[in-house]
Parts: structure tokens; sequence; C-alpha cells
């Protein structure tokens, strides 16, 4: 007896990941998602493999990867093992560009909390006077 596999509606996937049903489908018309199949009525089906290519999808999203290059690694990954020094590239200058972007939002978080703390002192005094001479700032 054929088991079958566990599918999900465009509905039950926007809403797990978040996005927009327009956005899923802009997806699946750009080629992001290979292998999604449509059941007799035409209706988006998504399977296990499809919901860890969205997944992939919003990673590489979150972490600044254009639309062109997703669909660009998404064409390498269906040429199989050919393709895997560029897909390593790839990754490789991904890795640059996250630990880049982590550095500046350290730079901005550590500005934010001298900022709180700041903020803290001159409220408790009720002035920025002994703040700025505490910090010596002008």
């Amino acid at each position: 007896m054929q088991e079958l596999a566990v599918t999900y509606s465009i509905g039950e996937v926007a809403e797990k990941f978040g996005l927009s049903i327009p956005t899923i489908r802009y997806y699946d018309k750009e080629g992001l998602i290979p292998n999604l199949q449509k059941n007799t009525a035409g209706v988006r089906r998504f399977s296990e493999d499809n919901i860890g290519t969205l997944k992939l999808i919003e990673c590489l999203k979150n972490a600044g990867m254009p639309i062109k290059d997703i669909k660009q690694f998404i064409q390498w990954t269906l040429l199989g093992d050919e393709t895997l020094d560029e897909r390593y590239q790839m990754f490789q200058e991904l890795r640059i560009s996250v630990q880049k972007q982590m550095k500046q939002m350290q730079e901005t978080l550590d500005t934010v909390n001298f900022k709180c703390a700041y903020y803290q002192k001159a409220t408790e005094d009720g002035t920025e006077k002994f703040v700025k001479d505490e910090m010596h700032l002008e």
C-alpha cells in the first residue's frame, strides 16, 4: 500500500512563513521552488522539499542575497554536482557579507546601549549636565 505524502496549501505555507500568497506565487513564477506540484484543479501543493526550499530562500533573503542570485543558486542546484564549486564560492562570499552586516549591527547596538545608559542616568538625575560631565561628553 502506497503512503500519501503530506502536502500543504499555499495558505498554510504563507501562514507558516509569514509571507503573502502573492510573494509565494512570485517565487514559483520565478522558478525558485523546483518540483512544485499542482493538483488536478491546478492548485499548488507544497511538499516537505518545497518547504525546505522556502526556508532556504528566506534565509538567503535575510542574509541580503538578491532574488536574481537566489534564482542562480536554485538553477545551479538543479544542474547537480557540476556546480558545486560555484555554490561553494557563493556561500563563502555570502558568509563574508553576513559577517560585515553583523559587525555593523554590533556597532549599532553598542551605540544604542550607550545611549540607553546615558538617558537612564540623565532621567534619574533630571538633567543631562551631570551625565555629560561623568561621561566627558560635550
